[in-house]
């Protein structure tokens, strides 16, 4: 696996300060009631902050993918999704698959939806998280929709998916929501709550005071409230460097 590969593939570090118990409390009623988690709202938002922290602590298996421009070709999305399965699932995609992927009209991917569970249902039955990240930059594709609205009732028990996006996915999938096939978690109830953002400030040393005020003027913006916070004491940050090489040396 070359190093632009292990990129796209690789889980995004765990920089939450906190953990957001709230959400991550809606992450897991998700996984078990549905089969898809949809993460929406802009950059700064916390999205991938929030799933990196779900993933550390849900206790399945996790294979990241995280969605570029170019992966609107269905063959680099699925060669990319085939090997974050594979990392964890190792005998995902055979030679039928693989071939089924290359060859299959964009009008009909409800088939590769059906042979990508069958996979899923065949192969190791340790439980699955699969994280594809910022899945908006390919919301266009011709095949997305019918890949996904087959896919997601479909999906097994021992696996569930969170998207990752900026907007809202396309409607026939959107409207998918009303069966109960995924969650949505937006950007309202990814804001900051102020229980949270006084959380947040105490870790960095600073006061319930200074967390409201600064809770108000960012409306909880995940990014821009911890930017307010290591501003206001740029020493702990410079603090968590030093011990964080400190424990590194000691390794």
């Amino acid at each position: 696996m070359n190093n632009g590969m292990m990129d796209k593939l690789t889980a995004a570090p765990n920089t939450s300060a906190v953990s957001r118990k709230r959400l991550i409390a809606l992450l897991e009623e998700s996984m078990t009631t549905c089969s898809t988690t949809i993460v929406n709202g802009d950059p700064g938002s916390g999205k991938t902050s929030l799933i990196s922290d779900f993933a550390a602590r849900c206790g399945r298996a996790t294979s990241w993918y995280k969605v570029d421009v170019p992966d609107t070709d269905p063959t680099v999305f699925f060669e990319y999704l085939m090997a974050a399965i594979r990392q964890h699932r190792s005998h995902f995609g055979g030679s039928e698959f693989e071939q089924l992927m290359r060859t299959t009209e964009e009008s009909d991917f409800s088939v590769l939806a059906e042979a990508f569970v069958y996979e899923l249902l065949k192969s190791d039955k340790e439980p699955l998280l699969i994280v594809i990240e910022d899945l908006h930059l390919i919301y266009d594709a011709a095949w997305l929709v019918p890949f996904f609205v087959r896919v997601l009732p479909l999906l097994p028990s021992d696996v569930h998916i969170v998207i990752t996006s900026r907007t809202l996915p396309p409607a026939p999938v959107w409207r998918m929501r009303s069966k109960q096939n995924f969650t949505v978690i937006d950007e309202a109830e990814l804001a900051f709550t102020r229980q949270e953002a006084v959380e947040l400030f105490e870790l960095r040393g600073l006061s319930r005071e200074q967390a409201l005020i600064a809770l108000e003027q960012t409306h909880g913006r995940a990014q821009a409230l911890a930017a307010c916070a290591e501003s206001m004491n740029p020493e702990f940050e410079q603090e968590q460097q030093l011990t964080s090489r400190h424990v590194t040396a000691g390794l």
